[in-house]
């Protein structure tokens, strides 16, 4: 953990009893304002994360990138004494964040109304697939689950076929970024009103609330439309969507008021008021004659590039469609520190993503380490419980606190 003094979030201590993806982003994020987190991890093995995406030294590259900057504790939680250390955690800190399954967090003894009882302005923040209430509260489920549940899944692939996955956890991350938007604004009230909240941060709703224009669509238009997926082009908006180049794929978005930009980019000016094309809803009832045209422009370059600066200097908002290896040489996405190479004390030099977050007058991308398991027991335990060395070896010698290096 580094220093993290004069940052936004220096004066929060948050527990942390979230392990995979969107409870670890939540605090995640909260580290990288200057947040203190405290993860508690089970024995014998903690974060079930860290057993994936392990390329050397027993390190796992997907905990290591959700969790840096956090301190460990490994406590063993079928222990009544390792239970007893996180309730006096608890008025310790300003935040308690977890992302069991509802129902689980109180009967472990740690449900809101005990923890007001320890600390009445307490911010509990619960993470959860499906939401503490309603008919699926109790059901299991992952960023995939909740995806499907959204309506988000019938959006993703061709039109006809069989849905796809979006290829990474936009959910997860998704509702971790909400969770930790509620736990500011928690913190915001408790600052001026003196009082705790209970957050309730689902994937489900966060996935829901990702639709712009399907749901009210549906009703909207008394049932005349009904959205499902449509492969490579955007069904409501044209030109828009995943046009064939030269080498690659570009994504262009000419739609309503940069259709003329387009039409210019490609020195075709007599498109703009053209009958078949002078009106968005023309272009996409005739969209294949037009995708048919743009492709055969697209091919007189000789590769992705070059079409790609044409029309970013005619103001058309286009992409290419970069690899994940792509992506990591990318000017843009270094100079931003959107890619960054960190240095992890196991693994080494490793890229992973940067914070999405900048600002002016407060440090970007700062210098963090994942914790290895149990690596901060002694050190929680003497600073913020005032426990003795003689009263933590005991618990180290009972089996309730643990320790790896990994």
């Amino acid at each position: 953990m580094s220093n993290t003094s004069g940052l936004a979030l220096s004066d929060v201590r948050v527990l942390d009893l979230t392990r995979a993806v969107a409870g670890p982003t939540c605090t995640r994020l909260l580290v990288e304002m200057g947040a203190e987190v405290i993860k508690i991890e089970a024995m014998p093995d903690g974060d079930f994360s860290r057993g994936v995406s392990v390329f050397k030294n027993d390190r796992s590259l997907y905990f290591m990138q959700q969790n840096r900057g956090k301190q460990s504790l490994c406590v063993n939680l079928r222990d009544p004494r390792g239970m007893a250390l996180l309730l006096e955690l608890v008025p310790k800190v300003d935040v308690v964040v977890e992302n069991f399954r509802p129902g689980v967090i109180d009967a472990m003894g740690l449900g809101y109304e005990r923890l007001r009882e320890l600390k009445p302005d307490i911010v509990l923040c619960s993470i959860s697939s499906f939401g503490q209430t309603g008919p699926l509260s109790d059901k299991p489920g992952y960023d995939f689950i909740g995806q499907a549940y959204s309506g988000m899944t019938s959006m993703v692939g061709e039109y006809g076929e069989r849905p796809g996955l979006i290829g990474a956890a936009v959910g997860d991350a998704g509702t971790g970024a909400h969770a930790a938007l509620g736990v500011l604004a928690a913190l915001r009230r408790r600052d001026r009103d003196g009082v705790g909240d209970h957050l309730d941060v689902a994937i489900l709703d966060t996935y829901y609330s990702y639709h712009d224009a399907n749901v009210h669509s549906v009703n909207g238009s008394g049932g005349a439309l009904s959205p499902t997926r449509n492969g490579a082009h955007t069904p409501y908006l044209s030109p828009c969507g995943v046009f064939r180049a030269s080498g690659g794929f570009i994504v262009i978005m000419a739609f309503m008021h940069h259709w003329p930009d387009l039409c210019r980019s490609m020195q075709r000016g007599d498109l703009i008021s053209h009958a078949d094309f002078c009106e968005e809803a023309l272009r996409i009832k005739n969209r294949a004659a037009l995708t048919t045209i743009i492709e055969a422009w697209l091919a007189e370059f000789p590769d992705v590039a070059s079409a790609v600066q044409v029309m970013q200097a005619g103001d058309v908002p286009c992409a290419p469609v970069l690899t994940i290896e792509e992506t990591l040489t990318d000017d843009h996405l270094r100079a931003r520190g959107t890619v960054r190479t960190v240095d992890d004390p196991l693994h080494g030099k490793v890229d992973i993503p940067g914070n999405p977050i900048r600002w002016k007058d407060h440090p970007n991308n700062i210098p963090l380490s994942a914790p290895l398991l149990g690596q901060h027991n002694v050190e929680v335990l003497r600073d913020k419980l005032g426990k003795d060395a003689e009263t933590i070896d005991a618990l180290i010698e009972a089996g309730v606190l643990g320790q790896k290096n990994c």
